[in-house]
């Protein structure tokens, strides 16, 4: 009896494995690809994240809080500095304080990343089309709902 439970475990542990490292993989390919879609532009796919989540409708006009930033990006302050910092130069994005609490700072697009984030919609949409080539409409919204299942999952692990 307890050698099945131990080979049930095993495959259990086995497909789990290759689960997050098909996921590790994933992930570093889709940075190491998309960076070639948004490479032109002089930008990385942490970069075009962190332009992507300031274009939004909702958080276009007034920015968005770092903290807020952070935890819509699921990143560290550490490197959302660093990624920030980089943008700031390039004049993409600006640091002000917050009028309603002077401590705080939000993060805006200029007017220039606002540019940007325009003419980086063609590649973008390039991006999407090719790695998602072999996938109907379906299996995109069902991938979309597994993996935000589990990142639901994994922020109570």
């Amino acid at each position: 009896m307890a050698l099945a439970v131990v080979a049930k475990t095993g495959v259990e542990f086995d497909v789990a494995n290759r689960v997050f490292f098909r996921l590790y993989q994933a992930s570093n390919l889709m940075h190491k690809q998309g960076t070639r879609y948004v490479g032109p532009f002089g930008a990385t796919t942490q970069q075009w994240a962190v332009l992507g989540a300031l274009a939004r409708p909702l958080v276009r006009d007034d920015g968005m809080m770092v903290k807020d930033l952070m935890e819509f990006l699921d990143v560290s302050r550490q490197n959302l500095t660093a990624v920030l910092d980089r943008l700031e130069g390039r004049g993409w994005i600006r640091r002000v304080k917050d009028k309603d609490d002077g401590r705080s700072r939000l993060v805006r697009l200029t007017g220039e990343g606002n540019k940007i984030w325009t003419r980086m919609q063609e590649p973008i949409e390039a991006f999407y089309s090719a790695a998602l080539s072999t996938f109907s409409h379906d299996d995109q919204v069902l991938l979309y709902r597994l993996l935000d299942r589990l990142k639901t999952t994994l922020s109570q692990v």
